[in-house]
């Protein structure tokens, strides 16, 4: 194993995309004051949270500019989506991105949920400015990002990710190699799909237990004593869909999205997936009915809204469509 090369990733470092997540990831990379960071982010907001931070005006500070990047040597960029992400970089005709404003020999880590295809497509055009893009994105909710417990995939070789544990061991605690550039962001999409879908199996289920007089607490109990329990059944029925209080704290819209890129993935792989297609129509057909604030555990509201409730005239197994 390469030992850690602390100059590589000495500073300073940029930090574009203060979200939810972001916010806290920053904070946790500046906490032990190693690293002299540079915060980026349009809405002033956030920078009331980090003002408080025992690192602001020290070795946290903001950057009111992309262009005050200019000397970092890492960049993180932690933004919603391949939109975003490809804006900061490359810029839109009115100001400079990223790519003409750090220094050959720079690095950007990009820990959002990009397209894969982007992400290559990028790394090539980053390549000939003699600047890496590695895609990192990360697993976890924004207690995970708070306790810095995310895990960090990176589209990377072993070596280079313990080039870079001084910066993602700071806001992850399990980090994995994943290859090459684009990778992290294919696996990430690839799981999100596994998760959503296990979450829509959940609501399923739960929709039909409750119709059948089912109790639901119960059948809670049954699912994450057997074998239908899973991260959905063990994270968010109890907490968040029982009580309908739908606050699970990751957006619809977001988990469409993810899905969205998991669907392309079949076109790239020459794989066609009927489960993956109709899981993301499903989502996007909720997205679309419940709006931008809605979170991803109202996929259960809205599964149970779309079905008709029993007429008993039906027979003995109850069905339903999707609008």
């Amino acid at each position: 194993m390469v030992s850690v090369n602390q100059e590589e990733v000495s500073g300073p470092i940029g930090f574009v995309g203060l979200g939810q997540m972001g916010l806290q990831m920053v904070q946790n990379l500046a906490a032990d004051g190693a690293l002299g960071i540079g915060a980026h982010d349009r809405a002033d907001a956030p920078f009331a949270s980090l003002a408080r931070h025992p690192a602001w005006g020290r070795n946290l500070q903001r950057a009111a500019a992309l262009t005050d990047l200019a000397g970092a040597s890492h960049v993180v960029t932690m933004l919603p989506d391949s939109r975003a992400t490809n804006l900061v970089i490359e810029g839109d005709g009115n100001a400079p991105g990223l790519a003409e404003i750090l220094a050959p020999g720079a690095v950007i880590l990009d820990m959002g949920s990009s397209d894969p295809a982007e992400t290559l497509r990028l790394a090539e055009t980053l390549s000939a400015r003699g600047i890496a893009l590695i895609d990192a994105p990360v697993s976890g909710t924004v207690t995970r990002a708070k306790a810095g417990t995310l895990t960090i995939m990176a589209g990377c070789d072993e070596e280079r990710l313990e080039r870079l544990r001084p910066i993602l061991g700071r806001m992850g605690s399990e980090l994995i190699a994943t290859g090459t550039a684009g990778a992290a962001h294919a696996m990430k999409a690839l799981n999100n799909y596994v998760y959503a879908a296990g979450l829509l199996a959940a609501s399923e289920a739960l929709c039909i237990a409750r119709r059948l007089d089912l109790d639901p607490e119960i059948f809670t109990r049954v699912l994450n004593g057997s074998s239908g329990r899973n991260v959905a059944t063990e994270t968010k029925l109890a907490q968040a869909i029982l009580p309908e209080s739908y606050d699970g704290g990751f957006a619809l819209a977001l988990q469409a999205k993810d899905l969205r890129t998991a669907a392309a993935l079949q076109k790239l792989a020459g794989f066609e997936a009927a489960q993956l297609s109709s899981c993301a129509a499903l989502w996007a057909r909720a997205a679309a009915a419940l709006g931008p604030g809605a979170d991803n555990t109202e996929i259960h509201r809205f599964i149970d809204q779309t079905n008709p409730a029993p007429t008993g005239q039906e027979d003995d197994l109850v069905t339903g469509t999707y609008p």
